[in-house]
């Protein structure tokens, strides 16, 4: 007998309703991501694991994005220049700035004192004592080169390559590359990314498959109880048992593939099958990954969960260990909130103060949690922000910088307790081992195992990669 048209629901619908369980992690907006997800020719499960092109030296990804451009003078490079030739005026010519001229003033000294930690002895802030026990871990990479110097741009070049265009973020093409482990879970997580300054394009896949879509988890004002009890307010199928979720799927799999049938060969159609498959996994695991109160009091406590100032990001640094450790290949934490938390133009001895308070404790609480477990010999975690600070002060801050300034990386097969490249005397120009985004791109594609320059994707008629036609491995940070 052929099937029958049946008008009473649609298709689309049903999807969403049966779908609904994502919300159990702020996952709803998955299930729409998957549509193209079987673009790429003979692949039917585009997150299978799939080998590198050479042995890895890491197997995951934690990016701690510090959103607003924190700044390199006040954190992890020195400038004794600066100290000695405070108030005066610039004695070099200013590259384009964001600010107005008329509002940007002479050479600024850092509000903050240096101290030498650790066996390698590398100058840290007073703005970061608790990442300073960790200091012999780091890399710092002090010659970071960017082109965008609006926060949108630069942000947009940091995840994707492109300061100009929409173009594919590092975690779609890592998890292009390599797949992901724990098929239950996304491959791609952000945990409360910031909505402004490109917002979503800062984790998509673009034209790459939907799968490899970067899955958030709330966003950056968001509270973390918000988060928390959206299974209790939003979960519709609370009242079914797995078995019943099971059969309800089981059937809606049959009406689909009869649809598929006469519709011959639909990729959307497909993908949104197999998304459906992953969204029942998904219930069956997903869940448990939010329940971190199952850990010890101590780990909370190193973490920062029990003081309000950094529970915030202590949360989502934790989150961010029990993702890794299930197999989830990329995972993305922002310190964002209702505006950019490190864009100090103005009070930045008060503010960078207070930004640094929120996120010290839950970084090396992170670190040192990773050690521990050996998560952290093929972990990569990567800080940092969009771009840097000037050397010349803005009232009582600093204008933004995207030619020279500093993210460190630590862990997954990176030399530990270094320093990489330089800047200038005052901090204004990498000078020595220029890392342009384009270089870290390749560098950090290299230490997962990938050839940036083979890891491409054909799209409009011409092979796209992250790093266009740019980029050159830092073999010299590669343990």
């Amino acid at each position: 007998m052929e099937p029958t048209r049946n008008d009473g629901i649609s298709r689309r619908a049903a999807l969403g309703k049966t779908a609904c369980g994502f919300a159990a992690l702020a996952l709803k907006g998955l299930l729409a991501e998957f549509d193209g997800l079987l673009a790429m020719p003979g692949v039917e499960n585009p997150l299978a694991l799939r080998p590198p092109h050479f042995t890895p030296k890491a197997k995951r990804v934690i990016f701690l994005f510090m959103h607003g451009g924190p700044s390199h003078l006040d954190t992890f490079d020195p400038k004794p220049r600066l100290d000695r030739d405070h108030g005066k005026p610039i004695p070099f010519q200013r590259s384009l700035t964001f600010s107005p001229a008329k509002e940007l003033g002479g050479l600024m000294k850092s509000p903050f004192s240096f101290k030498q930690y650790g066996q390698s002895g590398l100058p840290v802030s007073e703005l970061f004592p608790h990442v300073a026990t960790c200091v012999d871990d780091l890399c710092i990479i002090r010659s970071m080169v960017g082109d965008g110097v609006d926060h949108g741009g630069a942000m947009l070049q940091l995840h994707t390559g492109s300061f100009t265009f929409t173009r594919p973020c590092m975690g779609s093409w890592v998890l292009l590359g390599l797949g992901t482990e724990n098929q239950n879970l996304p491959g791609f997580i952000t945990i409360k990314p910031t909505l402004w300054h490109g917002g979503e394009k800062n984790w998509s896949s673009s034209f790459l498959p939907g799968a490899y879509q970067g899955t958030p988890i709330g966003y950056s004002a968001m509270k973390i109880e918000d988060i928390q009890k959206q299974p209790i307010e939003y979960l519709a199928n609370a009242r079914l048992t797995t078995e019943q979720q099971r059969y309800e799927l089981e059937m809606l799999h049959k009406v689909n593939r009869q649809h598929a049938f006469y519709r011959e060969l639909d990729p959307n159609l497909e993908a949104r099958i197999q998304a459906l498959e992953l969204a029942f996994r998904m219930q069956a695991e997903a869940p448990e990954v939010l329940e971190i109160e199952k850990e010890s009091e101590a780990t909370k406590k190193l973490y920062g969960l029990d003081d309000e100032t950094t529970r915030d990001f202590g949360w989502q640094c934790l989150m961010a260990r029990r993702f890794a450790e299930r197999g989830v290949r990329f995972i993305q934490c922002s310190h964002s909130g209702k505006e950019e938390k490190w864009d100090q133009h103005t009070k930045l001895a008060q503010m960078h103060y207070k930004s640094a308070r929120e996120v010290d404790k839950p970084i090396a609480g992170l670190l040192k949690d990773l050690k521990a477990r050996g998560l952290l010999a093929d972990t990569l975690v990567i800080w940092g922000g969009e771009f840097g600070r000037t050397p010349f002060a803005q009232y009582d801050g600093r204008d933004h910088n995207p030619y020279g300034f500093t993210i460190w990386i630590a862990g997954g097969g990176v030399k530990p307790g270094m320093v990489y490249g330089t800047t200038d005397e005052f901090g204004y120009h990498a000078i020595e081992q220029r890392m342009h985004i384009h270089d870290f791109h390749a560098t950090i594609l290299h230490l997962m195992g990938l050839d940036h320059e083979k890891l491409t994707y054909q799209y409009a008629g011409r092979n796209f990669r992250l790093t266009d036609i740019h980029g050159t491995v830092a073999h010299e940070i590669v343990a």
